[in-house]
């Protein structure tokens, strides 16, 4: 697996907006499109996401065996155009404000389009930028950019090791079983796993205990979130199925460039924002092409994600921050 060296609560203020000037109405809204038990809480420019009935974020975090990681995703260093000047510039806030939540993350997890272009001189940059993060460990899944023109081979020469296949891998953490999968390389209108990866998925939960958590990351959303736009996976049937068995499973994703929220029994899907530009949401327009936002309103697009898991507690505790 990718392991980096190196997170320690910047707040915002705009109580009224949630990502991408979105109020607070419209962001519930939203979401609730895709209808969840989800609870979804807005204040100070952060929004809060954790199962009804679970204790939220700030609770959690005060317990020091918990579990607490970051997430980001999206950061395309190479692009270029009026959509965001400086990726590079707002990737470095990202990892500056997981730097200074106050706390050590026990991992940052990058989910995909690190590059734009997969080219060596990106890979590096983000390499050496994440490298800046004060965590326990920096962990990454491929995104459709990140594999341009060689089905993945400079991604992995730079973040592979320790992985099976084409990067896939998973680990164990504070109690909780993690899993990151690589849906990005056989890419035809959806993302897709493979047989390979689908056996690696049924032999490594096989024989854990039911009331073993379960994180999974991926860069393509393991959920028919729109799959016009080639925003699913064809064969995360098969892979949830594995997963079923088990009380709490939470999937945290990239891609799609906007928060998002869909709950199917046991398992919940995250879809993240990402630190470079923002997409449209689905069906508006005819592609998703970068959207060029009104000055001085990108920020409010962009952003990071912690989760917390307390152990006893059935799910995980999910805040979502704008850029800052």
């Amino acid at each position: 697996m990718s392991a980096l060296h190196g997170a320690e609560h910047g707040a915002d203020t705009r109580a009224e907006q949630g990502p991408a000037g979105m109020s607070r109405r419209a962001l519930l809204r939203h979401t609730a499109w895709f209808g969840s038990a989800v609870v979804l809480t807005v204040s100070g420019g952060e929004v809060s996401s954790y199962l009804a009935g679970t204790p939220a974020a700030a609770a959690l975090a005060q317990d020091p065996n918990a579990l607490r990681f970051a997430q980001i995703s999206d950061s395309h260093l190479g692009f270029t155009g009026p959509a965001n000047t400086d990726v590079t510039g707002s990737f470095s806030r990202a990892i500056n404000q997981i730097n200074t939540l106050g706390y050590r993350p026990d991992f940052v997890m990058h989910t995909g389009d690190l590059t734009h272009l997969s080219t060596p001189a990106q890979f590096d940059q983000v390499r050496q930028m994440l490298s800046g993060l004060r965590t326990g460990k920096v962990f990454t899944v491929p995104g459709e950019h990140d594999s341009v023109d060689d089905h993945g081979q400079k991604y992995r020469a730079m973040f592979g090791a320790g992985t099976q296949g084409d990067g896939w891998y998973s680990f164990d953490i504070k109690g909780v079983h993690v899993i990151a999968l690589v849906n990005t390389l056989a890419l035809e209108k959806l993302g897709h796993l493979g047989t390979d990866q689908l056996d690696f998925i049924r032999k490594d939960v096989a024989g854990r205990s039911a009331d073993t958590p379960i994180v999974v990351f991926s860069h393509i959303p393991l959920f028919a979130m729109y799959p016009a736009w080639g925003w699913g996976t064809d064969d995360a049937t098969q892979a949830l199925s594995y997963l079923r068995r088990f009380s709490s499973v939470t999937c945290l994703n990239g891609h799609v460039h906007q928060l998002f929220t869909k709950t199917e029994g046991n398992v919940t899907f995250y879809s993240a924002t990402t630190t470079a530009y923002p997409l449209p949401h689905p069906g508006v327009g005819p592609a998703p092409t970068p959207v060029t936002l009104p000055a001085g309103q990108l920020s409010a697009a962009l952003g990071i994600r912690e989760v917390t898991y307390q152990s006893g507690h059935h799910a995980l505790a999910i805040r979502d921050r704008r850029l800052t």
